[in-house]
């Protein structure tokens, strides 16, 4: 590789002590994608693979500050965003993004813990859905962050499609409805609704794992490397998928609770 022409990708999110998610696994994820990884830290958190157990907010104008250093300095082909806190991290990103809506932006739009409770405030949703959405170039929501974002009911594919409409109704030009929380028990399906308006459903083989922390953070992490380095939208997401599978399908055996994925097992596998 031409070290040279290295693409310099950014994380906009909370950084997680245990490791599995959050600003370690994307950094872990750009790594694995020959991309260079850098950060902007909103939280951190006290937590492991049994949850988390504290949050402490990083100042907004220590966020302002690191965006301000990198974007002074860098050459940043892509953003990734994760855990924003609430409504004002939210408001401060979109109003910095602004100016550099040439680069590609990544949304995963973390919202609803592993153990199903919200993480964000009705105000934070809907700044979510008002001034971050239409900024997005994909955005990825689970299927239950697509409910909070949508107010849908999500309990048949047809309804994954429809979520994906009123979210790219929203301005986002690309839109995938992940399936890991879907009603197959045998497949994980995810529906991509692309800017040309083509339809496509990704699909995998269900594994049964209870170590899937982090995996929502690292298919987005991919989909951004893949955009750094030019791919277009449905091959990037199309490795991103295949990246998660292998992550799943390798698992470490970390911890007690939901475990982290395997972020080298797809390099592993010789993909």
């Amino acid at each position: 590789m031409n070290m040279s022409k290295v693409k310099e990708v950014l994380t906009i999110a909370g950084s997680d002590s245990g490791g599995g998610a959050g600003i370690q696994a994307d950094l872990k994820t750009f790594q694995e994608r020959d991309v260079f990884g850098m950060s902007i830290i909103t939280a951190v958190t006290a937590q492991n693979t049994l949850g988390v157990q504290d949050v402490h907010p990083v100042p907004l104008d220590m966020v302002r500050a690191q965006w301000d250093s990198l974007f002074s300095d860098f050459n940043i082909a892509a953003i990734k965003t994760g855990m924003l806190v609430n409504g004002e991290y939210m408001s401060l990103l979109a109003s910095l993004y602004r100016e550099y809506t040439h680069i590609p932006l990544i949304i995963d739009p973390v919202m609803i813990a592993k153990g199903g409770h919200s993480l964000m405030a009705e105000e934070s949703v809907t700044i979510m859905r008002e001034e971050l959405m239409p900024l997005a170039t994909v955005v990825t929501p689970n299927i239950p962050e697509a409910e909070a974002l949508t107010g849908l009911t999500i309990e048949i594919k047809d309804d994954m499609k429809e979520a994906a409409y009123q979210l790219k109704r929203l301005g986002s030009k690309n839109v995938v409805i992940k399936g890991g929380h879907s009603f197959d028990e045998e497949k994980a399906e995810d529906f991509l609704l692309l800017e040309d308006g083509r339809e496509l459903w990704l699909s995998s083989e269900r594994i049964p794992t209870k170590d899937t922390h982090g995996t929502g953070c690292t298919f987005a992490a991919c989909i951004a490397a893949e955009l750094a380095k030019d791919s277009n939208v449905e091959k990037a997401l199309r490795v991103a998928k295949d990246f998660i599978q292998a992550a799943i399908k390798h698992g470490l055996d970390i911890g007690n609770g939901h475990g982290p994925t395997n972020h080298w097992a797809y390099r592993k596998e010789g993909l």
